[in-house]
């Protein structure tokens, strides 16, 4: 058996090893401008749970009687979070997100850290309780 040159192991290793863990799939993201336009409702409260794909293989679940802060406005609909639940979007990484609801449906979500938009893949209509 040939043994390889310490050069070939060490380029091979480099290779392997270098730069963060590596992509496999990915969420999709498209630029967005979020504005802190708060007209309208400041809160609304997800009545039913929900399911939203954004296309991977891990589905966003929305639980029911969650109360959600307006965050702002996106070109895509209005922007929440919550304190009743985390909301992450997954794919390879995981990525902390705001809930965006346009005519009571759910479009997708805001990428909190990367101030994207992920869009959903077809928009879910959820069964909100508004609030004031």
């Amino acid at each position: 058996m040939m043994k390889a040159p310490l050069a070939t192991v060490l380029v091979l290793l480099v290779c392997a090893f270098s730069g963060c863990a590596f992509d496999l799939v990915s969420v999709k993201q498209m630029p967005v401008t979020l504005t802190t336009d708060l007209g309208g409702d400041q809160s609304i409260m997800l009545a039913e749970a929900a399911t939203v794909s954004i296309g991977t293989s891990f589905p966003v679940h929305l639980k029911a009687n969650t109360v959600w802060q307006k965050i702002g406005r996106t070109e895509f609909g209005d922007a929440y979070t919550s304190k009743d639940q985390v909301l992450t979007v997954e794919a390879s990484n995981i990525h902390e997100a705001a809930l965006v609801v346009k005519e009571d449906s759910v479009t997708g979500f805001y990428l909190l850290l990367e101030k994207k938009f992920c869009p959903a893949s077809s928009p879910v209509k959820i069964n909100l309780n508004k609030k004031i």
